[in-house]
C-alpha cells in the first residue's frame, strides 16, 4: 500500500474565514490564523504538515476553492 505525505496551500486573501475546511480535516490538522486578510477576515492554515496525508477533504469542503493539495508519494 503506498504512503502519501500531503501539504495545503490556502488563498489567504480569497479565504473568507467560513472554517468549513477545519471540519472537513479529519486529522485536525487546519486552523484559522490569528492574522487577518486584506478584507478583515482569519484564514485557514495548516498546523503540522507532517502529518497531512493529502486526502484533499479540505479542498473538496471549500466553497470558495482556496485550498490546494500537494501530495507526494513516499517510498514503501
Amino acid at each position: 500500500m503506498a504512503i502519501f505525505k500531503g501539504t495545503i496551500v490556502v488563498d489567504n486573501e480569497r479565504c473568507k474565514g467560513c472554517e468549513l475546511c477545519t471540519v472537513a480535516c479529519r486529522l485536525k490538522l487546519i486552523r484559522m490564523s490569528e492574522a487577518v486578510n486584506h478584507k478583515g477576515y482569519h484564514y485557514a492554515q495548516q498546523i503540522e504538515s507532517d502529518a497531512c496525508n493529502g486526502c484533499a477533504a479540505c479542498a473538496l469542503g471549500c466553497p470558495d476553492a482556496c485550498i490546494t493539495v500537494y501530495r507526494t508519494k513516499l517510498e514503501s
